[in-house]
């Protein structure tokens, strides 16, 4: 599979994942309740479920549902930002 997360799309994932691990595991640790009953425990596993694909997807820049959904925010680097590594890159063409 292609490289399909970048840019301002992997840093809301690298945000976004934590932040909802975080919720769902103080919502099952009772530290708050989002819902009450089963209800808040099923968000909180759900949140927690998104939020660790949101963290893999990002590390990985892979993303089956983009590829699906035919969406691409990763661009690869251009060689064409580096350095000339050839004498006559350097110096440019000779008249």
């Amino acid at each position: 599979m292609q490289k399909n997360v970048g840019g301002y799309d992997r840093i809301a994932r690298f945000v976004l994942g934590p932040i909802l691990v975080i919720v769902g595991l103080a919502h099952v640790l009772e530290v708050f309740a989002i819902a009450s009953g089963t209800l808040g425990l099923g968000i909180a596993v759900a949140a927690i479920l998104v939020g660790a694909v949101f963290l893999v997807t990002a590390s990985t820049q892979k993303c089956p549902l983009n590829s699906v959904l035919g969406f691409d925010t990763f661009k690869p680097k251009t060689t064409d930002d580096t350095e000339p590594t050839t004498d006559t890159e350097r110096v440019g063409p000779t008249n």
